[in-house]
């Protein structure tokens, strides 16, 4: 997700004129491109012996529905969750090989109104089909009582490699006041990757979205802002199956580092070279059938905004959050039953510039908020047909001088609609090492960048091919 909210000066766009086909032949293209993916990899796999996919399901001799709502992440279910928490060291005691995996992401997106000069530098004004991205993963054990979730991706949009998602954790377990006590420690690269509730920013709805329709300006710097431009290290403690807590020290990468993680350009998000603490907290109950998490979150440090890092000016920026998820599931013992999941989210930021002289210099106003919800609601059917509604809404404090937007306002809100089709990833899959995912999603903004005139030129369908493989 690429989203950020201070003013930055553009980046000089390298336009391809449109080819000229039609919007069917577009996305013929994309359909029989990835049904002969499919039929590749398929041919190629059949013969493995193991049960499950990718390579935590390999690893734990489990399908992927047993820890995923819908068999595919990263929605997890309560055993996915435990298996996240307990370090992805979990196995069936069998060896595997090394835990790797790979996964694609191809799609096709038509916006309401093409984009001038192009979706992106590369793409059309409109209809484009594309490689999102492609990954490599180390998904498992590192030893026995070390796991690890390391990402190494291609960008296809943008053309650049880059250092994904990590979380290499360690975690044992205990007992105080005569009840289990679950601890662990954590490195990771982005606040809330480490989280296992789809209710926090990195897993949260939806789970993959277009990269070449237009989104919002305005982001809090918890939700993406720091993605893969810090490092941090905490530790977490989980007592009794119901009370939750978690610290974290986050640093910014600097310049040298986020090159190397490809984090190009490196001006292109909020960056930090200081310490931020991170905190969490949840209280959790299951009960039968029924799982509820209710929790908060927060990050705070000084930050240099995007666009205004040549001034030097560094803001405080303080993020404080609430989330909840609960889930029904119909039958817990089998993977395959219907499941009902619902997550809310609400972030708070306040900014503060750190020098009266910074604020006269740039106009900008001393202090700024910013809030964002989010609301979404599933139902995955057998675990492989599976709708989803979200939605969402920004708002904050307008100045021209901080929010790149038209009249200065960072306000935006609409929906989401989404249909997901999983056919493997169950027990009885005739294709144990492969997994796919197809996608029809559309946006429907009501506004957009502070504006609700003509916000609908910014909803896009967005149809995505998504698939997993265990090597």
């Amino acid at each position: 997700m690429v989203r950020r909210n201070k003013k930055a000066a553009s980046p000089t766009a390298v336009v391809v004129e449109p080819t000229g086909y039609r919007v069917s032949a577009a996305t013929r293209l994309f359909l029989s491109s990835g049904l002969l993916l499919v039929v590749l990899l398929s041919a190629l796999l059949r013969t493995n012996p193991a049960i499950a996919l990718p390579s935590f399901a390999i690893q734990t001799g489990q399908p992927c529905a047993a820890c995923h709502i819908g068999a595919f992440g990263p929605q997890l279910t309560p055993y996915g969750r435990d298996f996240k928490l307990h370090g992805y060291v979990a196995s069936d005691g069998k060896d595997h090989g090394l835990p790797l995996a790979w996964t694609t992401q191809s799609s096709f997106t038509h916006t309401w109104a093409p984009q001038p000069g192009g979706a992106a530098p590369g793409f059309k004004p409109n209809d484009n089909v594309a490689l999102d991205q492609t990954s490599l993963y180390w998904a498992g054990r590192i030893t026995p009582e070390v796991g690890a979730f390391i990402e190494f991706m291609y960008d296809g949009v943008n053309q650049q490699p880059q250092v994904g998602n990590v979380d290499i954790r360690h975690a044992s377990e205990a007992q105080l006041f005569d009840h289990d006590l679950l601890w662990g420690v954590t490195f990771n690269n982005s606040p809330t990757v480490q989280d296992p509730w789809n209710s926090t920013p990195a897993w949260g709805f939806p789970y993959n979205r277009s990269p070449l329709a237009p989104t919002p300006m305005a982001a809090t710097l918890i939700d993406g802002g720091l993605a893969q431009r810090a490092a941090g290290a905490g530790a977490y403690v989980l007592w009794n199956d119901l009370l939750y807590l978690e610290s974290d020290v986050y640093k910014g990468l600097d310049t040298t580092a986020l090159q190397a993680v490809g984090q190009v350009p490196v001006d292109a998000g909020d960056q930090t070279t200081a310490f931020m603490p991170y905190l969490r907290l949840a209280i959790v109950r299951d009960w039968e059938k029924h799982h509820l998490e209710i929790g908060a979150y927060g990050i705070s440090g000084n930050v240099l905004p995007a666009g205004n890092q040549t001034l030097g000016l560094s803001n405080r920026m303080t993020d404080a959050a609430l989330d909840a998820t609960y889930q029904f599931i119909s039958d817990p013992t089998q993977v395959t039953s219907d499941s009902l999941s619902a997550h809310a989210t609400y972030i708070h930021e306040t900014a503060t510039m750190a020098a009266t002289e910074a604020q006269a210099l740039t106009g900008m106003l001393l202090d700024h908020s910013l809030d964002t919800m989010r609301i979404d609601v599933s139902y995955s059917f057998s675990a492989t047909i599976t709708p989803s509604v979200q939605y969402f809404r920004t708002t904050g404090t307008t100045d021209v001088n901080y929010w790149s937007t038209p009249n200065g306002s960072p306000n935006s809100d609409g929906m989401i609609l989404e249909v997901a089709y999983v056919p493997w990833g169950k027990p009885d899959s005739p294709f144990p090492n492969l997994n796919v995912r197809l996608a029809a999603q559309y946006v429907n903004y009501f506004s957009f960048d502070g504006s609700s005139t003509n916000a609908r030129n910014n909803n896009n369908f967005y149809f995505s091919l998504w698939t997993a493989v265990k090597f």
